[in-house]
Order: C-alpha cells, then sequence, then structure tokens
C-alpha cells in the first residue's frame, strides 16, 4: 500500500529531482528550464500510471490539462500580457515610477522607493517588472547619497512583492484564485488586510530607522496621463468588474494612449503580439503542470498525499499552517512562486474543502507564502535579477528584507489566533 502511494506520487519526486537536485549539483536554478523538467515528469506519469491503456492516459492528461479552469487562466495570462506589453512599450511604467518618486521629499528616499515599487508591482502586475524598472533608480541613488546599494535593492525587492501579492493580473494571483475558486476582489480584500500592516510596519522602519543618509534633488521627467490604464485596471479591478473585462478595458486604454503617443496601430498590435509570445512559456508550464497532476489524481496520488497530510492536521489551524508550509516549499524546489501554486493548488483546494476553509482565505494563504519564500530565496528570478543589475552577490540582500519576514510573522499570527478570520463569514 505505501509503495503505491509513493509510485502514484513517483512524477513529482521526478520532477523534483530533475530540477532541483540537478540545480544544486552544478549551482545554477536556471540551468534547467522548467518547461524541460515538467516534460520529462508528464513523460513519466504517463508511463508509469498503467492502470488503464496507454490512450486513456494521454487522454486523462488532456482532460485535466484542458479543464475549464486551465483554459480561463491561459485566457487572463494572453490579455494580461497584452495589456503589460503594450504599457510598458509606450512608457507607462516609466511614467508611474516617476509620478510616485517625484511626489516626495528627497529626505523620504527610502520609504518613497519602498511606496513606488508597491504601487508599481501592483499596477503592472510583476515584481520582475518593478525589479527592472525600479533596481537602477534606487542604485543611482544609492550611489549619489553613499548609501548602502544591497539594503536599496532590498527595498525594491520588498515592495515588489507587495504589489505582486495584490496586483489582479500578476499570474499568482491568477494561479491563486482559479485553483481556489474564488473572485480577485475577494482574494485581494483577503489579502490586503495581511500585507498592509506589514507593509505599514516596513515603511515606519524605513522612516524612523537609524539609517544615514544625504539629501538628494533628483527629479524625474513624468508624463501623468500614461498612467491611467494603470489605474482604470486597479480600480476596475476593486470594484469587482469581471477580470477580462477589467484586461479588456486596461488594453483599450493603454491602446488609445499609444495611438496619441505618435506609435502606429499596426506598432501597437506588434506590442500585444510580444505580450502574447512573453506568456508562452508560462502557458506552457500552466498546461503541463495541469496534467501532470491530472495523471497523479487518477493514480490515486493526490488522494494519498491528502490522507497523509491530514493525519497531521488538527482542526482548521493545522490546515492552514498544511496549505502555508505546502506552498512554501514547493516553492523552494522551484524557485518559481506561480509554478509552486500551480503544483499545491488542487490539494489545498481539497484541504480547505475538508476543513471549512473559503476560497479567498486559501488563495490568500497559497499568494502570500509563496511570494514571502520567492522574496526571501536568493536563487529566485527577482533576486537574481535585481542583484545582476546592481553588481552585487545574490545574498547581499538578504539581511535588509524586512518586508517578507514581517509578513510572515503577521500570517502566522492569522493562523494561530484568528483561524477563522475570513474563513466563515463575508468581507
Amino acid at each position: 500500500m505505501i509503495y503505491k502511494r509513493i509510485w502514484a506520487l513517483s512524477p513529482l519526486f521526478v520532477f523534483l529531482a530533475i530540477y532541483v537536485v540537478i540545480s544544486l549539483i552544478v549551482g545554477d536554478f536556471y540551468k534547467i528550464p522548467l518547461t524541460v523538467a515538467l516534460l520529462v515528469a508528464s513523460l513519466w506519469a504517463i508511463m508509469v500510471y498503467r492502470e488503464v491503456p496507454f490512450q486513456q492516459r494521454i487522454e486523462a492528461f488532456a482532460k485535466e490539462a484542458g479543464n475549464s479552469n486551465v483554459i480561463y487562466m491561459v485566457w487572463i495570462f494572453i490579455l494580461a500580457g497584452c495589456f503589460a506589453t503594450i504599457a510598458d512599450r509606450t512608457g507607462a511604467v516609466e511614467a508611474t515610477v516617476a509620478l510616485t518618486i517625484n511626489q516626495l521629499p528627497s529626505t523620504f528616499v527610502m520609504p518613497g522607493l519602498f511606496m513606488a515599487a508597491c504601487f508599481i508591482s501592483m499596477a503592472i502586475g510583476t515584481s520582475v517588472g518593478t525589479v527592472v524598472a525600479l533596481v537602477p533608480l534606487a542604485v543611482n541613488y544609492a550611489t549619489s547619497i553613499e548609501a548602502d546599494i544591497p539594503f536599496f535593492v532590498a527595498i525594491i525587492l520588498g515592495g515588489s512583492f507587495f504589489g505582486d501579492n495584490l496586483s489582479f493580473i500578476s499570474d499568482t494571483t491568477i494561479a491563486a484564485t482559479r485553483t481556489q475558486g474564488c473572485k480577485m476582489n475577494d482574494k485581494f480584500k483577503a489579502n490586503f488586510l495581511l500585507v498592509l500592516p506589514a507593509a505599514i510596519i516596513t515603511f515606519i522602519i524605513y522612516i524612523f530607522g537609524d539609517f544615514p543618509l544625504q539629501e538628494s534633488s533628483h527629479e524625474i521627467p513624468s508624463n501623468p496621463v500614461l498612467v491611467i490604464p494603470y489605474l482604470a485596471v486597479i480600480i476596475l479591478a476593486i470594484g469587482g468588474v469581471n477580470v477580462t473585462l477589467t484586461l479588456v478595458t486596461g488594453i483599450i486604454l493603454a491602446f488609445i494612449l499609444a495611438l496619441f503617443s505618435g506609435y502606429g496601430i499596426f506598432e501597437i498590435l506588434g506590442f500585444m503580439g510580444e505580450g502574447i509570445d512573453g506568456m508562452g512559456n508560462l502557458i506552457i508550464i500552466t498546461l503541463m503542470a495541469a496534467g501532470m497532476l491530472g495523471i497523479i489524481k487518477a493514480a490515486g496520488g493526490i488522494s494519498s498525499l491528502l490522507s497523509l497530510l491530514s493525519r497531521g492536521i488538527k482542526g482548521i489551524r493545522g490546515a492552514q499552517a498544511v496549505i502555508a508550509v505546502l506552498v512554501g516549499v514547493v516553492n523552494l524546489c522551484t524557485a518559481n512562486n506561480t509554478v509552486a501554486i500551480l503544483t499545491v493548488g488542487s490539494i489545498s483546494k481539497n484541504i480547505s474543502d475538508r476543513y471549512s476553509i473559503s476560497p479567498r482565505r486559501s488563495a490568500s494563504l497559497l499568494d502570500t507564502a509563496s511570494c514571502i519564500v520567492q522574496c526571501l530565496i536568493p536563487y529566485g528570478a527577482q533576486t537574481l535579477l535585481a542583484t545582476s543589475l546592481a553588481g552585487i552577490a545574490p545574498t547581499a540582500p538578504w539581511p535588509y528584507l524586512f518586508y517578507p519576514w514581517i509578513l510572515a510573522a503577521i500570517v502566522s499570527l492569522s493562523i494561530l489566533f484568528w483561524p477563522r478570520f475570513l474563513s466563515v463569514k463575508k468581507i
């Protein structure tokens, strides 16, 4: 019986062995593409599931990869890619950065950069995009005032995950809400009540902390009009408008502003194509991860894992802790918070259903816990990119990452002392 349980879960072990073990051996988590690791694990899943004929195994893979939740997720990825790329190519990201930074006095450089990272990542839906936009600016500031560069890089990393955790067009938000079956605005409200206190505490630390800085009077040119599509997306999403309509509205507004900015129609359509192409890798990962988990489920692996996990669960506190720890551990292994959410999404949904945890709470735990781990690991894409842009070691910002540690403490306290918070009553 134990042998069958382990064998049913073997595709997951194969995936982790190929991606994690080999990556650790070569010392680079980006030598082996996630798509390749998932492809090998998916082929393994199809080959070892021998209870049914080969054709039925293929059908089980395709059925799970093509279920309505997965395809809807792919649809949202496509729209989000279109919107983000048009806005980026037409200068909306730079305008948003400038608008945020220029409103604050020079003595508020650190809290100002943190606030900018929070707002921009929430607007554009990607922590990686925020890092690209803000780290060079932060490094310039740090150099001009003779401050510690790793400290300023850590400020951007923390703020970028605040917004990524809340954004309506973030792939982690899309993955968490679709796998748990909750509305985006419900998950936003649930997350907001956790991340806002963490952001406020971090903001206060940056204001009142003993960080010797010199004043700087650097102002960045900006065009506030270009921020309109981002604001529209945030307002519509908070108002509960369907995510498809929200993103389509954002695309139309960004398209119109691009026309008025002097870009041609075919040039803007090219930007949209770039955005769709840019989502290709994530779409492939989503489809293969869903298909592989479908085979594992059909072979009884998911039910076995649930049975194993349930033995250690004692009530709603234990259930929520298991969801948070599970996604965190998988994130440690994959160095990708979206893949971690997709991998454990169905398992977390089953646990939350069994212990009467609301979809918005389980989605919030998945998104928050994965973002905490992703921000803290030095081999995550965001940290590697940020430190590369800053010319420092990947581990250099780690001692200054206040925000993820504070958020981890708040999430832990919410599980320990308010286990039914957002799980029974509606917000």
